[in-house]
């Protein structure tokens, strides 16, 4: 295409928000395809000027200084739960938490996922961001139980799964739904009060057990809620999913109750997407981007870039309806947080859109209004009291990381990206001030995997690997020497420390960060080698169905942990 033509391109584009090039982590340029521009544009509509919803350049209050825990929820289980981690066990692990004078825990996703069998395993592609996973609910804590007869419990009783090896979230679901079909109440109550947004994800789950869960295959007439789809939900379907909800929001409660004495309290995850055919892209329709998924273009890392198969906010439609959707979906997270990590926060910015029926190479990135997208965060957050961490690592834009530092957003800092221009690792009194620091994150090796090439096995194993396995293995303990290095350096190893000290003097190198919270994972902690979640696999990887190596009940009095909480709370 001639240099004319795209020079013509341009402004269109940009009066829709969609870029026409991009520069890469290498600071070269790219050109779009400009055919990708217009397939982009085809799914926006004009931009129209709209009211601020909020006021240019609000800041959060400053973030307390404390530290605390970083959790897979599901892997976190009890004597007393399911096969899978619940509500109840985090409530009794902020409680434990607390004691030791913890001011934070940071949990995984919550959000409800599409309600199949398989049940998704990922946090990260839910079905609804406003609504919770009833695999949570802890039974035995149900009012309904407790006022039932001792057959009925019995009944209940008799369903609950053996634990397994790994997390069987098909097994767990089975028993607990087996078990919640028990117990749910029988009379039929009148929805006609329901809050809108919990009747249409009940009526959409209901009609989602009948039709299948893609709404975009259903008959037209239920395609879009309203008379017709209302019609067609099953009552007893509808009451049952409302009811699920209202005691997931009950259970929820009780957990950050335990952890009311909290400098921060429990931080929920935001997912940057949602399942472009489950309740949330059904109910939202008038602000979700229709046909558009949201990913990352090429880098050194995905050569064919990434398809995260996800929906996503449309700018204009969410500008013109004054981001009361954007706003709600906050308000609801915060009504049970004391704090929220908003994954891949550059999405507040920009997003890579991928057009219907192109790969992840051939999209395009569509630009947010980051004023008001942080507007509106930093507004609910200040009602609600909590505080926001945006998780900012990876290739972003200095102007994401300056405004975060900015407004008291927290930045995300992790050891092993913690790194100069050469690859050594940062002393760790040159890390940020406004962030949250931690050893890992749920896509990267644990702290013991790390040390031993875990993840360069893992890797090998599932055939995910983009170089011959002796350069990932020769890769992996020049990264050891290079952290070694740095560990000796501040005087917290030696040379012939072992991984158990190593991962000891991990933790109490954060301590010597300035960073506003301190994080550190169980997994790391009791030396689980194996990640939670390899990226770039699925089945030939157990991602997100690896348990903690420890019961709550034996965790809790570890010697590992107790050593940690008490370096991290003696930090001055």
């Amino acid at each position: 295409m001639s240099d004319e033509s795209r020079s013509a391109l341009e402004a269109p584009a940009a009066a829709r928000g969609v870029a026409t090039w991009y520069e890469t982590a290498g600071h070269r340029r790219v050109d779009i395809d400009p055919e990708v521009v217009r397939s982009v544009m085809a799914l926006l509509e004009p931009r129209t000027a709209a009211p601020a919803p909020v006021s240019a350049g609000v800041s959060l209050p400053e973030v307390p200084r404390t530290w605390g825990w970083m959790l897979q929820l599901y892997g976190l289980r009890s004597a007393e739960s399911w096969g899978v981690g619940d509500f109840a066990d985090l409530a009794a692990f902020a409680r434990w938490a607390a004691l030791t004078g913890a001011g934070a825990i940071l949990v995984n996703p919550l959000h409800a996922v599409a309600p199949v069998d398989p049940m998704p395993s990922s946090p990260y592609s839910p079905s609804s961001r406003r609504f919770v996973n009833p695999l949570y609910l802890r039974i035995a804590d149900l009012p309904e139980y407790r006022a039932a007869d001792s057959s009925l419990r019995a009944q209940v009783d008799a369903l609950r799964p053996p634990v397994a090896e790994l997390i069987d979230y098909d097994a767990v679901w089975r028993a607990k739904r087996a078990a919640l079909a028990l117990l749910a109440p029988t009379t039929i109550a009148d929805t006609a009060d329901l809050a809108p947004a919990l009747r249409d994800f009940a009526v959409y789950t209901a009609l989602a057990e009948v039709h299948g869960v893609d709404w975009r295959e259903w008959a037209p007439p239920l395609r879009h809620p309203g008379p017709d789809a209302y019609a067609a939900a099953e009552p007893a379907r509808v009451a049952f999913h409302v009811w699920l909800q209202q005691r997931c929001a009950a259970q929820l409660e009780a957990a950050n109750a335990a952890a009311a004495s909290m400098a921060v309290g429990i931080v929920h995850d935001l997912a940057v997407g949602i399942d472009p055919g489950g309740a949330d892209a059904w109910t939202l329709q008038d602000v979700i981007a229709r046909g558009a998924k949201v990913g990352a273009p090429p880098d050194a890392f995905n050569q064919q870039g990434q398809d995260w198969g996800l929906a996503t906010w449309s700018p204009d439609r969410l500008a013109a309806t004054g981001y009361a959707a954007y706003r709600e979906l906050l308000r609801g997270i915060f009504a049970h947080a004391g704090g929220l990590r908003i994954d891949h926060v550059a999405g507040l910015w920009r997003l890579w859109w991928i057009p219907p029926g192109q790969g992840a190479t051939r999209g395009a990135y569509v630009h947010y209004d980051p004023e008001a997208m942080l507007g509106v965060l930093i507004e609910e957050a200040v009602k609600a009291g909590a505080v926001v961490v945006g998780e900012d690592l990876g290739t972003v834009e200095p102007i994401v990381t300056e405004t975060l530092q900015n407004r008291n957003i927290l930045g995300s800092a992790v050891l092993w990206f913690t790194r100069d221009d050469a690859g050594r690792f940062i002393p760790p009194a040159q890390w940020p001030a406004n962030a949250m620091a931690s050893i890992s994150t749920h896509d990267l090796p644990t702290a013991l995997g790390f040390l031993t090439a875990e993840h360069v096995h893992a890797r090998a194993e599932a055939g995910a690997l983009t170089r011959p396995v002796d350069e990932e293995i020769a890769a992996a303990a020049a990264d050891r020497a290079a952290l070694l290095e740095l560990l000796v350096a501040e005087g917290l190893a030696t040379d012939t420390s072992t991984d158990a000290e190593l991962v000891v003097a991990m933790h109490r190198l954060l301590t010597r960060t300035p960073c506003r919270i301190l994080l550190a994972s169980p997994y790391d902690v009791l030396g689980e080698p194996r990640q939670p979640n390899l990226p770039g696999t699925s089945a030939e990887y157990p991602n997100w169905r690896i348990p903690l190596p420890l019961t709550l009940e034996h965790l809790t009095a570890d010697p590992r942990m107790l050593q940690i909480a008490e370096l991290f709370d003696s930090r001055s």
